[in-house]
């Protein structure tokens, strides 16, 4: 081979070798350049993740304590809805125990006198007015006695609709506890609004209806229910149409495996558009200051959470309402 041939021959392996390196460094150089961007990379992400991790951690802080606050402000408004309802069975129970208590008083004072118009029949000797005097006396004493046990009764009643704490359910008759509570609940609204009336259709078949529930709560709920039955239909009197007469009706009927108690009422009715609404905690159609829209909320958990019923509403806006309450027997 000439000499020039092989010299060619090594400058060229020369100049290939010197471009393998030279291109094996820039690749070098460009690997090292992506490492050392990605771990740039990496750092950024890490940072990001810490600072993500820390505004989570705020914002769930954050929402744990409006959680808190917000359960609290529900335990307030549910207390206050309570002590709303404590608060008219309480005028109720006023009116009803003082009809009775006034007959005792005024039996009491005349039955003073007679008592003092015997003895002087007595030392006079006029035996026939002792015994009249005696007569009268003793229907007197009777008429006390019967005013006074009507009294119990309705300060039994009373215990029954307040006692609380162990929640135990127990034999009660649904159609006089109903009766209770319509006159509790009428006379309440009554010493608030002195002008309301209405007038009360009840179908109750059968006539007695004993199921073991807790007095307290399924008393709590017909009293609200009653409660906004009188409201509607006062709202629906002042609008003065032509022989309205406000009227309330209540039926308990026994079905096959549960008793069905249904309110009625020929109020103002539920516009459509809202009727879906008015089970939920807080949603109200009355004015600032006359409802929490707490006692539909906690009336439906009553039925549905503690007895495994149902409360449901039928309704036609201008003609009334239905509250149906199904409750497993």
């Amino acid at each position: 081979m000439p000499i020039s041939s092989a010299l060619e021959i090594l400058f060229f392996t020369l100049g290939l070798t010197y471009k393998v390196n030279l291109l094996k460094k820039q690749q070098d150089e460009a690997i090292q350049e992506q490492l050392r961007l990605t771990q740039e990379n990496q750092q950024l992400i890490e940072t990001q993740n810490h600072v993500l991790e820390d505004k989570v951690e705020q914002r769930t802080a954050e929402l744990q304590e409006s959680l808190t606050t917000l359960k609290a402000t529900q335990v307030q408004l549910i207390q206050k809805e309570k002590l709303a309802s404590l608060g008219e069975l309480t005028a109720g129970i006023a009116h009803e125990i003082q009809n009775p208590l006034n007959f005792v008083n005024n039996f009491s004072e005349v039955s003073v006198e007679l008592v003092e118009e015997l003895k002087g029949e007595a030392q006079a000797g006029q035996t026939d007015e002792v015994i009249a005097i005696a007569t009268d006396l003793s229907q007197n004493l009777q008429k006390i006695s019967h005013h006074g046990r009507r009294a119990s009764a309705i300060v039994k009643g009373m215990l029954e609709h307040s006692k609380g704490g162990s929640g135990e359910k127990e034999q009660t008759d649904l159609v006089r506890l109903t009766e209770e509570c319509f006159k509790i609940a009428y006379q309440g609204y009554r010493s608030k609004h002195r002008d309301f009336s209405c007038e009360l259709v009840t179908s109750f078949q059968p006539d007695t209806l004993f199921m073991q529930m807790v007095t307290q709560d399924i008393g709590r709920v017909v009293i609200n229910l009653l409660n906004n039955a009188f409201y509607s239909v006062r709202e629906r009197s002042f609008q003065r149409l032509e022989g309205y007469l406000p009227q309330i009706g209540l039926s308990i009927t026994q079905r096959s495996g549960y008793a069905e108690l249904i309110v009625k009422d020929n109020g103002t009715g539920i516009p459509e558009t809202i009727r879906e609404k008015i089970f939920q905690p807080f949603f109200t159609t009355k004015p600032t200051g006359e409802g929490t829209g707490l006692g539909l909320s906690l009336s439906h958990d009553i039925i549905s959470k503690g007895y495994g019923g149902s409360l449901d509403v039928k309704s036609q806006e201008g003609q009334g309402s239905e509250f149906i309450i199904r409750l497993p027997t």
